[in-house]
């Protein structure tokens, strides 16, 4: 039988009609904004813009039934490329948030942009002109055209930056505009970004991620594409730096936890620039260097993405850890490109503009052609009468940063809120600057049944392309205001949408690929690996390897400890001291063998503690390993595949739900710990697999890998020495387990079938150069990774390297003799030496690294004087 036909919104329509589609499943906009779905009808279509009448005939009728499935894929695409914006509070708690992008893209026709480049390109001059004045002559000061104390009084005013000149006297190479569209069709500027304006990767990401949907539109409306104006943003930074086009660029980030870190990290890559941390640059002879693997290079352009207070620990904020102590001085100096130079905060300020049309008179000799939002710094007596009385229709904004302050918005508030604020303003008239409010334009966004309008600002970039020359970025960074909402900001559960610029004439189809070095240049110049980057790639793998032996532990434990048999006193012992050792429990616990029960069920409360379990009271467990594995990737994150990523997001996860899920019954509590350890080891066997198989072999990869076998070392060469020093190795139980932990059981069962001697043993889990988990196997992958390293970083790899252990020296006949002791118990001097000397090897090298590659201790010459 036929299931009944469902009835549709597309139901009655005609097939060649998309723009009536449209129309009927169209929400009209609210009372008083700009309906941008209708706004400038034309008679063809009637009731629907020309330019959306455009977009709906390139979908056609049958494209719209499709909407909900090109979303879903929008939505996934979106997860799989990991595209994430956070606040502070949800990184810090490990928490991502997915980016918010509708599927519609805004439109904007020729004339529209046409003006707003103009207006963007002069407000620009006039900003890098106001910068040119502000820490050179002052005449704006001077002449009264701008207050002092919203130059000199705001904290962002540099008077380090006095009397500096940038290369090329450009200031500002990036600016970010925020731009609005009133009822009437008319373009304001709302405010503008000169610090470290965010959103150039998240608009090139939502332009990715829609043109993918919508590939017939974006053709044939004839979109202009991005890549032109990054090209031109790289070439005039190379124009201006100090190394010309041979100028080493890097992207200074305040790190992961910073909310646009993703953004960060996609510009760096699809720009080819190194990206780089405070702590990854360190300044000498007044120059800037960044701390790679292989010394110290010179770095003579950074793109920086942080606040300029951030910047220089020595002459700014001193408990800035995101900064490099003397990069001002290096910027004095002239060795240095800085984009955008620090000192333009006060830019910032809504305050200043108000002030903006009198500069331009007088800067530029020309009147503003795109105005803004009418603004009142109240620190002004006649501003403050004129404007408290409008109170109800503005919007009351800081007028400095870091206050308390927030943006409120007039008509929430009531007669009695009014008052109060009234009553602020006039007691701190210079903390308070009030705009008038604009009704903003509505643009369709798609809900899965209807055409939703919802406010819209636009960010829009000026991109320096040369000395006091710039050049707009034909789109935009769109952000949404949730329906009903007046604001429309991320921060306050807003979403984005693309922009499509429509262009009458040709398409530029420029790519960067066309500026990048030539095939044989780049093979010849590898991209360096920084010390952090390599640092915390070394962690990465140290964390794994250290997750993966102490789960093994814990399932090795926890089966002696629940089986039915009682395990002999050795085992028990050796279980202990190793469990202990490892962290799997506190170190007051008593020992599996005086309590076998309390033993286990502080070893299953002690895997996953709740993270805001202080850290006295916790075990440094699997679940800590997890995290703390986690945190190092987070580190490298651009250097990991996504499937990496989210496979490490996973294990640590699905292990901390499962441990908080487990019975409070013994009994089953250890079966239900055992499925939550095989679990996150599966999970972990593929991460190995993609640390091993799917990362780039380079030096960063190396450092990796060397973490995993300096740690595999350390804790295998212990376990055994507890093994031979309880003596568990001589019963059969405790035999299997020390196998079981080197994870060889299969291997050696295959190759010595039942038999359980001394020197079987260490004829696997020494000497065998075919097994991984053997110490021979592990010392010398050890050694060829130092004698690689060696040859692209430091010659002090190749010391390290003949500092380890020979394994090619140890011969089993020796390891395997053994002495009696006074007691009368055979011992294994020579194997028990061998041990000790691995473990102190392991551990030296792990110091030698970090002194040579990380810490850069014994460079010298570092230059911090004035």
């Amino acid at each position: 039988m036929n299931p009944e036909p469902t009835e549709s919104l597309f139901d009655g329509l005609r097939p060649d009609a998309p723009g009536d589609l449209a129309l009927s499943l169209a929400v009209p906009a609210d009372a008083g904004h700009r309906d941008e779905l209708r706004a400038g009808a034309a008679a063809e279509v009637p009731g629907l813009a020309p330019t959306w009448a455009r977009f709906f005939e390139h979908i056609g009728t049958d494209g719209f039934a499709d909407l909900n499935r090109r979303s879903e894929n929008l939505q996934r695409q979106i997860r799989d490329n990991g595209v994430t914006y956070n606040v502070y509070a949800d990184k810090a708690r490990g928490l991502e948030r997915p980016w918010a992008l509708d599927l519609f893209p805004k439109i904007i026709d020729p004339q529209d942009w046409a003006r707003i480049e103009a207006g963007v390109l002069q407000r620009t001059r006039l900003l890098n002109a106001m910068m040119a004045d502000l820490y050179g002559e002052r005449e704006l000061l001077k002449r009264a055209l701008l207050p002092a104390a919203l130059v000199q009084g705001h904290p962002g005013y540099l008077r380090a930056m006095q009397g500096v000149r940038p290369p090329g006297d450009t200031w500002l190479h990036i600016v970010g505009f925020d731009l609005a569209q009133g009822p009437d069709g008319q373009w304001w500027v709302v405010g503008q970004r000169t610090q470290a304006p965010s959103g150039l990767g998240y608009l090139l990401e939502n332009r990715i991620a829609i043109s993918r949907q919508f590939p017939k539109a974006f053709a044939g409306m004839k979109v202009q594409r991005l890549a032109a104006s990054y090209r031109a943003l790289m070439d005039g930074i190379k124009r201006m730096a100090p190394e010309g086009e041979n100028a080493r660029i890097a992207l200074l980030t305040p790190g992961p936890y910073n909310e646009t870190y993703f953004e960060h990290a996609y510009l760096a890559r699809y720009l080819g620039l190194t990206l780089v941390e405070g702590n990854d640059l360190t300044v000498r002879d007044q120059r800037l260097f960044l701390k790679t693997l292989g010394g110290l290079e010179p770095v003579h352009a950074l793109i920086k993405r942080l606040d300029d207070e951030w910047l220089d620990p020595l002459e700014l904020r001193s408990d800035s850890r995101l900064g490099v102590p003397g990069l001002l001085q290096v910027l004095r100096a002239g060795n240095l490109l800085l984009a955008n130079a620090p000192g333009s905060a006060p830019l910032e300020s809504s305050a200043l503009l108000g002030f903006l049309p009198a500069i331009s008179r007088h800067l530029l000799g020309e009147e503003l052609s795109m105005p803004s939002l009418a603004t009142w710094w109240c620190g002004e007596d006649a501003a403050l009468r004129e404007v408290l009385p409008l109170l109800k229709d503005s919007v009351i904004k800081p007028t400095y940063p870091r206050s308390e302050l927030e943006t409120v918005m007039g008509q929430s508030l009531g007669e009695r809120q009014l008052d109060e604020w009234s009553g602020r303003m006039a007691r701190h008239p210079d903390n308070y600057t009030v705009q008038s409010w604009l009704p903003l334009s509505q643009t369709p966004t798609w809900s899965g049944e209807r055409l939703i309008p919802r406010s819209a600002m636009l960010r829009v970039f000026a991109l320096a392309n040369g000395p006091k020359s710039w050049c707009v970025l034909p789109g935009g960074l769109v952000r949404l205001a949730p329906r009903g909402e007046l604001i429309a900001a991320m921060q306050r559960g807003g979403s984005s949408a693309d922009c499509w610029v429509v262009t009458n004439g040709a398409v530029d189809h420029t790519s960067l690929l066309q500026t990048a070095p030539s095939t044989l240049s780049m093979a010849l110049q590898k991209q360096p690996v920084t010390s952090r980057a390599a640092e915390n790639l070394f962690w990465l793998g140290r964390y794994t390897e250290r997750a993966e032996n102490t789960i093994r532990l814990a399932q090795i434990a926890l089966s002696h400890l629940g089986g039915e048999e009682p395990s002999s006193r050795p085992l028990m012992a050796w279980l202990s001291d190793t469990a202990r050792e490892h962290a799997l429990v506190l170190p007051d616990v008593p020992a599996a063998t005086l309590s076998p029960r309390v033993f286990a069920r502080s070893l299953i409360a002690s895997l996953s503690p709740h993270p805001d379990t202080p850290m006295e009271l916790q075990a440094l467990s699997v679940g800590f390993n997890l995290r703390a594995l986690k945190l190092s990737a987070s580190q490298v994150r651009e250097r990991l595949s996504q499937e990496h990523w989210n496979l490490i997001e996973r294990v640590e996860s699905a292990f901390a739900h499962d441990c908080a899920a487990l019975s409070t019954d013994a009994e089953y509590a250890i079966a239900e710990a055992l499925t939550a350890l095989q679990n996150a080891s599966e999970l972990l066997a593929a991460i190995t697999g993609s640390q091993t198989d799917r990362m780039v072999r380079d030096d960063g990869w190396r450092m990796l890998s060397m973490g995993r076998h300096i740690e595999r070392l350390i804790t295998l060469s212990r376990a055994l020495a507890l093994g031979l020093e309880h003596r568990c190795v001589h019963d059969a139980a405790g035999f299997e387990a020390v196998v079981a932990l080197f994870d060889s059981t299969i291997t050696f069962h295959a190759q010595y079938q039942q038999r359980r001697d001394m020197v079987a043993l260490i004829d696997l889990l020494v000497m065998d150069r075919d097994n991984p988990r053997s110490l021979a196997w592990v010392v010398h992958t050890l050694r060829s990774r130092l004698a690689k390293l060696a040859q692209s970083a430091t010659p002090q790899d190749a010391v390290l390297a003949r500092s380890l252990p020979n394994p090619d020296t140890w011969v089993l006949p020796d390891l395997s003799n053994w002495q009696r002791s006074p007691d009368g118990l055979r011992t294994w001097s020579d194997l028990t030496t061998l041990l000790e000397e691995c473990e102190a090897a392991a551990v030296d090298l792990s110091n030698e690294l970090t002194r040579l590659h990380f810490s850069h201790a014994d460079q010298r010459n570092q230059s911090l004087g004035a």
